[in-house]
């Protein structure tokens, strides 16, 4: 791991933290879930208190699935208490830079480089941080502040191991929710 802080202005994107992720009403929750939402709230206080932007991104899935618009699963996870001048934006693929609005609100913020955290580490994680570089962004990746479920052949965390190792060796900044809060 690099263990670098990111910039200080960087945004923090928050991917697909949404209520079917938590809950295990339609889906098992994901690995680590009470962590990994300790982890981002604790994130999330942290990129206020240092005045960085926050954004979070829904995936939209389609019609009968546990995170399709006004699903029970498709809200963001209430208890991470998103402020109300903190945009959502929405996706229907994996990577969240699919959707032009986000890439302009990074821009926006004057900044070459996000701070990612989110779901699922092997899916929409991992694509995002792929958009991110493909639109010339440095990339931050909280390593335990993603999170995924067992795969057929991995468990969960050997998923997230491996994801950290990838991003690291193709030039991501990984850092602990530690290493950037300080707690």
């Amino acid at each position: 791991m690099l263990e670098t802080s990111p910039s200080a202005t960087a945004p923090l994107i928050v991917i697909d933290l949404q209520t079917g992720m938590f809950d295990g009403v339609a889906e098992p929750p994901i690995h680590d879930a009470s962590g990994i939402a300790a982890r981002a709230g604790a994130l999330i206080e942290w990129a206020r208190r240092g005045g960085r932007k926050i954004a979070f991104v829904r995936h939209d899935g389609p019609e009968g699935d546990p995170l399709a618009p006004g699903e029970p699963g498709w809200p963001v996870w209430p208890a991470l208490g998103q402020a109300g001048d903190e945009p959502t934006f929405a996706k229907s693929v994996g990577d969240a830079f699919s959707n032009a609005a986000l890439g302009e609100w990074v821009a926006g913020q004057g900044v070459g480089e996000v701070v990612l955290i989110g779901a699922q580490t092997d899916h929409c994680v991992a694509a995002t941080v792929m958009g991110a570089m493909a639109a010339g962004l440095g990339v931050t990746v909280v390593s335990d502040a993603h999170s995924t479920m067992d795969s057929a052949s991995e468990t969960a965390g050997e998923i997230i191991a491996r994801h950290n190792a990838e991003f690291a060796k193709a030039g991501v900044n990984v850092v602990t929710t530690n290493a950037l809060t300080g707690g």
